[in-house]
């Protein structure tokens, strides 16, 4: 007994003085984009995006109704909960992992049995005996002297941390994804109404035409072409009325449940949102709002710790394995003087041939974290692309609705001229149709764009990494780990 507390310092001593780490140190790459935001070309001049911080996904979606399906979505989207539960697995792998850091110790009770025949007896005669043991035993305790451990708890924390990375990036999308099919019902219905009113008109034209026919002032061409007119209006009515259940099939399984008809929207809702609004900082900094660029940080994190598992695995590794207890025949026994017992056993392992299998893993680990910068890099490159490609069309798209605007209101004051000149009889009805045609075109247009408009504020938004819980800083990888870590047992 004596013995075994003389040698728990040393152990203990071994113990702290494993504080090195093989792993590189990590640094963050250079940024592979431009130090600010495009500013030259006409499509970025005349932005109106305003430089603040982004506002929560609450506070942008200003619409009522439109807040509470995304609320509803959160709530029962089956990708969003697979995700959560990506999470969760994630956080119960790392949690097995780290318990690696420490030592397992366990109570053992043992009686052993054994009878001894008496043609093996030395003495002749048949026999059974009894011993019971009882004792405190920690078993294969690794001493991490090269953060071979260290650096694969590392790299489980960093596996964790992208599942929450994938989980905010998939609330984000689903946030954009839901607005803009609720905002494209809204232009479809602004459709269907158009073709509703336009049939209207066309129908209440076509009964004129028919009088006038019958009474030998039009051609049976004009009734006819009257009559394409009507047909023609009725069957994009049909067309919309599909388009219309349809995109209201698309946000009920973005939702995961039935939308109640209260909140559907009436028509193309341009109010349903706030102005997207550019976060202050550089390009670089501000991309780091964005779930994605985290994930593909903490691959680099992930692969920088690999090499350092990898690099441990060619130097010795020292386990122990310990246990202190009572033994003896007779139960009533167990704990009396004399019946102390006590075990301890290190483990020494030196490599000295792996047949190239340390070499190889360290060389996969190196290509591993290569693989992982080009893929930072690039996604890096793909966000500030996305913000730019948004930028350039929050740039031009509220001139287009404007130009669309004025286009639509000229091409109905040409249809009523055309109208009226027909009626006085100084114009063919060829030309109220052609100008009946160029109006309902004008005016699909104009809902087209103005859908534009409205999905476009909502995509700066996304792109900006809007709508997701954004990590503050360290600490929260550190509260993190420690969450993670708080159901072992």
């Amino acid at each position: 007994m004596n013995k075994m507390l003389r040698l728990m310092p040393l152990a203990a001593a071994l113990l702290l003085a494993g504080c090195v780490n093989l792993a590189p140190t990590y640094e963050r790459p250079a940024s592979p984009i431009a130090e600010v935001w495009p500013q030259d070309g006409e499509a970025y001049s005349l932005s109106e995006v305003k430089r603040a911080s982004l506002p929560r996904w609450q506070d942008f979606i200003v619409d009522e109704r439109l807040r509470s399906v995304i609320e509803e979505g959160l709530k029962n989207n089956r990708s969003l909960r697979q995700a959560a539960l990506n999470v969760e697995l994630a956080r119960a792998q790392y949690g097995i992992q780290r318990s690696e850091l420490f030592p397992t110790v366990a109570a053992v009770a043992q009686e052993t049995a054994q009878h001894t025949p008496r043609t093996a007896s030395a003495l002749g005669v048949s026999s059974t005996t009894h011993s019971y043991t009882a004792q405190l035993a920690m078993t294969s305790y690794e001493l991490d002297f090269f953060g071979r451990i260290r650096n694969l708890n590392e790299q489980a924390l960093q596996a964790y941390l992208q599942s929450e990375d994938a989980h905010r990036s998939a609330q984000s999308a689903l946030i954009a994804e839901i607005a803009m099919a609720w905002l494209t019902l809204g232009a479809d219905q602004a459709q269907l109404q158009l073709q509703r009113e336009t049939l209207a008109s066309q129908e209440a034209t076509y009964k004129l035409m028919e009088e006038s026919y019958k009474a030998g002032a039009a051609s049976q061409l004009d009734l006819e072409q009257a009559r394409t007119t009507v047909t023609a209006a009725r069957a994009a009515i049909v067309s919309y009325v599909r388009a219309v259940a349809q995109d209201k099939n698309a946000l009920e399984l973005l939702v995961g449940n039935s939308v109640d008809e209260k909140l559907l929207p009436t028509g193309l809702e341009l109010n349903a949102t706030l102005a997207a609004t550019m976060p202050e900082g550089l390009p670089s900094e501000v991309l780091f709002n964005r779930p994605d660029i985290w994930s593909a940080e903490r691959g680099m994190r992930s692969a920088n710790a690999y090499i350092g598992a990898a690099r441990a695995a060619f130097f010795p590794s020292i386990s122990l394995s310990a246990g202190l207890g009572a033994s003896a025949l007779d139960l009533s026994d167990l704990f009396s003087g004399g019946s102390g017992m006590w075990s301890f056993t290190p483990n020494l392992t030196i490599p000295i041939f792996t047949g190239g299998l340390n070499l190889a893993n360290l060389r996969a680990a190196e290509a591993t974290q290569k693989i992982a910068v080009a893929q930072y890099e690039e996604a890096i490159q793909t966000a500030f692309r996305e913000v730019r490609d948004a930028l350039a069309m929050e740039g031009t798209v509220e001139r287009e609705v404007q130009a669309r605007q004025e286009y639509a209101d000229a091409a109905q004051k040409t249809y009523e001229l055309s109208d009226a000149r027909y009626k006085a009889g100084a114009a063919a009805y060829t030309e109220v149709l052609d100008a009946q045609r160029a109006a309902v075109a004008a005016k699909q247009t104009l809902i087209a764009t103005q859908l534009s408009r409205a999905s476009s504020l909502v995509t700066l938004y996304k792109v900006l990494g809007g709508g997701s819980t954004l990590p503050e800083d360290e600490e929260v990888q550190k509260g993190n780990e420690q969450h993670a870590g708080s159901g072992e047992g």
